[in-house]
């Protein structure tokens, strides 16, 4: 018999027996069900077996976080006592995605966009970071950067600069591989239409404002119809636009053409229809779309700085319970590409880490040694960028924690928003998160963070003591 098997059977049961199970899959920590009704989950008992460090109910589908490493193991436990079939991640997320509404399915729909690029962004922000601190005047040497100083290592920060742009230069590209699969298409037919955007030929977009200015920018002329002849680096809203067209096209020509045709004109037909309608509408009407967004965001941060930090900051924790946090991503990304750095992502920091420093507070109120180990492991985790496990496993569960954190996060979001503080890339979002802001603004980051780690961990410890879980 396998080591977990009581501690399986106590998780089924506790999700109201494998009759209630429709599939069942995992990621690398939780894992995922659709059930056919989560009513029947009882999750006081659920939350009492040893291994389970927390459950939670996110886009259709109940999630147990186990751990990494040992949740393969309770997985396969599971399939063999249960006798279910092994689910795909896909699987379940159709399963799920069935009793979404329209919002709801639209939120989703972005966030499987965009979370497999994600660690092609966070990535490059960690390495734009490094290319910050080598050319950032002031931090070693006074009014001067360290490549000024010491020039030999000039060209070394141009290809650390150069290996990390990469992903923001060709966003569109990675964009398109991503969107265009997930809407049903080929994934190589994704990458060339992302490339296609930002292909060398055309204008720069991030010279688009300049030209305008001086009256020079380069157009098509199609029979006496004028189309500018304009890239859309770091744009996220024309190729997101565009790789659906592109999905559905593809779709409706293979059902009609012949395979013995369908490599000779699918491809070719599907690109040369979209690339036609992203030049002369998608990519004009999107643009204008993408700029008045973050004109909105740019006004409402401009012109009451204290208010927007302080409910972003506030409400970016329960924005991650919802899933809603995902909509801002290509948000921060437009942000970037339209003013040279986001200020809505530090505000994501703080968040993170106030969530961390409400779990590690736990730790040292809780009498329980299961709840003072949970505590700690999800606090490191979020103090790296993870929240999950500190929102679901400790945080939630007590509610205080989650509302000290919240508190926290809008104090610290108020105080860099006021200072200005601002990301020109995104990296990990939590303590090495320094490394995406500009250095100019570290002090006031810094002084952020203190103020995310200080008032979340002295409020969750105050109200734990007027509270019966420090048993």
């Amino acid at each position: 018999m396998g080591a977990y098997e009581q501690s399986v059977a106590k998780i089924v049961e506790a999700i109201g027996g494998k009759e209630n199970i429709v599939a069942a899959t995992h990621c690398v920590t939780r894992l995922r069900f659709a059930l056919k009704d989560e009513g029947k989950v009882d999750k006081e008992k659920l939350e009492s077996i040893d291994i389970v460090k927390g459950s939670f109910s996110a886009n259709g589908q109940f999630q147990v976080v186990i751990g990494q490493g040992l949740v393969d193991k309770v997985y396969n436990e599971m399939v063999e006592m249960t006798g279910i079939g092994r689910a795909t991640k896909q699987e379940i997320k159709d399963a799920a995605e069935a009793k979404l509404n329209p919002l709801q399915r639209a939120i989703k729909t972005l966030a499987d966009i965009f979370i497999p690029i994600l660690p092609a962004i966070v990535t490059a922000g960690l390495l734009m970071g490094i290319n910050n601190i080598l050319t950032g005047p002031g931090i070693f040497y006074e009014g001067k950067s360290f490549v000024e100083v010491h020039k030999e290592w000039a060209d070394l920060a141009s290809m650390i600069n150069l290996i990390a742009n990469t992903a923001f230069v060709f966003l569109p590209g990675l964009i398109g591989w991503s969107a265009v699969t997930k809407f049903g298409g080929s994934p190589l037919l994704g990458i060339v239409l992302g490339l296609m955007l930002v292909h060398p030929d055309l204008l720069n977009a991030w010279g688009w404002g300049a030209a305008k200015e001086k009256g020079e920018i380069p157009i098509w002329n199609l029979f006496g119809f004028e189309v500018q002849k304009v890239g859309y680096q770091g744009q996220v809203l024309p190729v997101l636009v565009a790789s659906y067209v592109l999905a559905k096209i593809e779709q409706f020509l293979r059902k009609r053409i012949p395979d013995a045709f369908q490599l000779l004109l699918v491809a070719p037909l599907a690109l040369l229809i979209t690339g036609f309608l992203a030049f002369i509408a998608i990519g004009p009407i999107t643009f204008a779309i993408g700029n008045a967004i973050t004109n909105v965001f740019v006004s409402i941060f401009d012109n009451v700085p204290a208010i927007g930090g302080f409910l972003y900051g506030a409400l970016y924790a329960p924005l991650v319970v919802t899933g809603m946090h995902h909509t801002f991503l290509p948000v921060d990304l437009q942000l970037i590409a339209s003013t040279g750095g986001t200020f809505l992502w530090p505000i994501l920091v703080m968040s993170n880490v106030a969530q961390g420093s409400a779990a590690l507070a736990m730790m040292f109120a809780a009498k329980d040694e299961k709840l003072k180990g949970l505590s700690f492991t999800s606090a490191v985790s979020a103090y790296l960028g993870i929240t999950e496990p500190a929102m679901f496993g400790v945080n939630l569960r007590f509610r205080y924690p989650f509302i000290s954190a919240m508190t926290g996060a809008a104090i610290a979001g108020m105080f860099i928003t006021l200072n200005k503080v601002i990301a020109p890339s995104i990296g990990v979002g939590g303590l090495p998160g320094f490394l995406s802001i500009v250095p100019q603004k570290w002090a006031p980051f810094f002084i952020g963070m203190a103020i995310a780690i200080i008032v979340p961990f002295a409020l969750t410890f105050v109200f734990s003591k007027f509270r019966k879980e420090n048993r």
